[in-house]
């Protein structure tokens, strides 16, 4: 039997989530929730399920086992512990959180209540993270000296005036690195490992009327003794693909979106030559450099997929539960903090 999942808040992203859930191996729509009546009953119509204009009434439907909150993301902790407290399990659009303090309750409501939490970060997903993340493992690359994440996007001023929440402190919880750069800095410190310490600058460059950044450079001191940066940015015309760079004594990885542009290794293994050819031209969207709809639904497809096998038993806990991703945002308040003080900032 297909476990019925619903979606908790239906702007564009609810779009992909719902895609996703069509495409994935015993899922189904079961609902979907607006405050908008209209919205809600137009989405069903579309996507399938039933329609509610109220979070409580969604997660008292019997035929919902799974929701996934899609809201703005400073208020994802709302209906993330109505879900919780309702026995649900909880899917999350990135960010888990914009604080610490809220990641944190609501991942300790979900140990309390034995459901599971997972936040959204589709990019683990990707074969090509898969494989980068097994020659990592292997020691391919040697002692680490490098690790950079590069998203250098462009956003109009269009796009800010017209989401309502977008640029916002409050609900966005900053710009640049806290709505774009997350899944690579979450893709970075997951394919390089924990970062111990972040020096930043921020600043406002490219637009009007926003509360955040659309710029920012960070210098990281990894656990391992590795160094790196993130760049992050919508104010970058006309925006290109996220670029992550994995740099050691043996071997050298530099990722752009689901391409692999350089795998090169002192020891080279037999299968090399085909790990170049699979992804030498593997990204078929735009990757969200220029346009935030411009990007697939297999990543989110498959986190859905690493969901249900823990719940019909034969998988431990999500790749990214709660605790994975609060990561991300506790690497990113440390930027905002050290941007904000002119100072080495330890992370978390």
């Amino acid at each position: 039997m297909s476990t019925g999942f619903g979606i908790v808040g239906l702007g564009l992203i609810a779009e992909f989530h719902a895609r996703a859930i069509a495409a994935a191996e015993g899922a189904r729509l079961a609902a979907c929730m607006s405050r908008d009546p209209g919205k809600a009953a137009r989405f069903a119509q579309t996507h399938g399920g039933r329609a509610y204009s109220s979070v409580d009434a969604l997660v008292r439907d019997p035929d919902v086992a799974v929701v996934c909150v899609c809201t703005p993301s400073g208020v994802h902790l709302e209906s993330a512990l109505a879900a919780i407290e309702a026995g649900r399990h909880v899917v999350v659009e990135k960010p888990l959180e914009i604080t610490l303090e809220r990641c944190d309750q609501m991942i300790e409501a979900a140990t309390r209540r034995g459901v599971q939490l997972a936040g959204v970060f589709p990019s683990r997903f990707h074969d090509v993270a898969r494989v980068t993340r097994q020659a990592v493992d292997a020691g391919r690359l040697g002692r680490l000296a490098l690790a950079n994440a590069y998203v250098k996007w462009y956003r109009s001023q269009e796009y800010y005036d017209g989401g309502g929440w977008k640029g916002t402190q409050r609900y966005d919880g900053g710009g640049a690195l806290m709505n774009q750069s997350i899944h690579a800095i979450d893709l970075l410190q997951w394919l390089a490992g924990p970062v111990e310490s972040v020096h930043a600058l921020t600043a406002t460059l490219a637009h009007e009327r926003i509360e955040v950044e659309d710029t920012a450079v960070a210098v990281l001191r990894f656990a391992n003794g590795a160094l790196g940066s993130i760049e992050g940015a919508t104010s970058v015309f006309p925006g290109f693909y996220k670029r992550i760079e994995l740099l050691g004594a043996e071997g050298s990885i530099a990722l752009e979106e689901e391409d692999i542009v350089v795998w090169r290794f002192a020891d080279e293994h037999p299968d090399d030559d085909r790990v170049r050819r699979r992804f030498g031209q593997a990204t078929h969207t735009g990757g969200g450099a220029s346009d935030p709809a411009a990007i697939g639904f297999h990543g989110h497809q498959r986190q859905f997929e690493d969901l249900l096998r823990v719940l019909n038993g034969s998988q431990a806990k999500p790749l990214v539960d709660g605790e994975e991703a609060r990561k991300s945002v506790a690497i990113i308040l440390s930027i905002y903090e050290s941007a904000r003080n002119g100072r080495e900032v330890r992370v978390g």
